[in-house]
């Protein structure tokens, strides 16, 4: 009779230390960033175009200006995001192999 398949060894969801989890991790958060940061701009957009009394548009109501925002926004994201989920990513393996 056969024994029957258990899960692999070692705790769920870990996998090796190669560069394959990173990429994926650094490319999803990527578009993640770019994404928040720019809607994120647009909202503050909104808000300084309201401080400075500026009459956003009167058939979609997008801020003035507001693409400018969005690329600064978005460029920023991009950056950003994946930088500060990696970084958490490395410092918690690295804590996971001191614990070991």
């Amino acid at each position: 009779m056969t024994e029957p398949v258990g899960p692999p060894q070692g705790g769920a969801g870990e996998t090796d230390g190669g560069v394959w989890p990173y990429l994926g991790v650094g490319c999803l958060t990527a578009v993640v960033g770019l994404v928040a940061g720019g809607m994120i701009a647009v909202l503050i957009a909104k808000f300084v175009g309201a401080a400075m009394g500026c009459r956003p548009d009167a058939d979609t109501g997008a801020p003035c200006d507001w693409s400018a925002y969005w690329t600064w926004g978005a460029r920023l994201g991009v950056i950003l995001f994946p930088s500060i989920v990696l970084w958490r990513m490395r410092r918690s393996r690295a804590a996971s192999r001191k614990s070991e």
